[in-house]
């Protein structure tokens, strides 16, 4: 459930209503987890609260978005909400991965407040195996998109129109059967089962997903963010959008580099 930060004599859940929530699914390359990072950091987005849940692993960890000294203190945790309010922009970074057998319990709760929210759409940004690609998906772009029928009413035409290519569901027994197709996201995570979820519960949700390998990912998820950025508009398209995002200052420990001293 979500908590809001007590800032000092308590304060009120800030009100979603008609939000966008924006959020990682934990998949291949962390993919979706850093494209939240460069936005967050990028719209240097306020944290109002936190997600409370058993369903991932605990841990904690100094602030992952350190502008100065006096703010590399601060301590972060496995799931935080952050909030844009002139963007309408609500976002649930999630930063460790999730405990066996509980991404149904998670994918429930997380509908629950979306719905007790109000926010307007949910957008979830992921990642699948590229080794696991069938002869169609290898054509083209590595960007797919997925929405949920009631999503597809709204904003349909403008996936068109962006000339985006829609995930393609393949045959659920290949070489006996083609004619049964199913959705398949090898490497997703909660992807398949959030989507399929919020189907069925009428949530608008839209899942854009990168096709890739696990290694430095940091290119791909400069190239997802940019794919989310035609759509959104979270910042201005230029000919090089890349050089506009911001890159946190936790990136600087995503291969071994030595602890900051400010978490001791």
């Amino acid at each position: 459930m979500f908590i809001p930060c007590d800032r000092g004599g308590g304060s009120a859940a800030p009100d979603f209503k008609g939000f966008t929530l924006l959020m990682p699914a934990v998949s291949v390359g962390n993919v979706g987890q850093l494209a939240i990072d460069l936005v967050i950091s990028t719209l240097d987005m306020t944290k109002v609260g936190y997600f409370y849940t058993d369903c991932l692993v605990p841990m904690v960890g100094n602030n992952p978005y350190a502008t100065a000294e006096e703010n590399s203190t601060e301590l972060s945790i496995n799931a935080e909400v952050y909030f844009l309010p002139s963007k309408k922009l609500v976002v649930l970074q999630i930063r460790s991965p999730f405990i066996k057998n509980k991404y149904r319990p998670f994918c429930e709760t997380l509908l629950s407040w979306v719905k007790s929210s109000k926010c307007a759409r949910v957008v979830l940004l992921s990642s699948s195996h590229a080794y696991q690609r069938d002869d169609e998906q290898l054509l083209g772009t590595p960007l797919r998109y997925l929405l949920t029928p009631d999503l597809e009413k709204a904003v349909g035409g403008r996936m068109q129109e962006l000339n985006w290519k829609e995930m393609e569901k393949v045959a659920a027994y290949p070489g006996i059967s083609d004619t049964d197709k199913v959705l398949h996201i090898p490497g997703g995570g909660i992807t398949k089962l959030l989507f399929t979820e919020s189907c069925s519960k009428g949530i608008h949700m839209a899942v854009l997903l990168k096709f890739c390998s696990e290694g430095d990912n940091i290119p791909d998820a400069f190239v997802l963010v940019n794919y989310l950025n035609e759509w959104l508009q979270l910042i201005k398209s230029e000919v090089n959008p890349s050089s506009q995002w911001k890159i946190p200052s936790s990136w600087r420990l995503l291969f071994g580099n030595g602890l900051p001293p400010a978490l001791f």
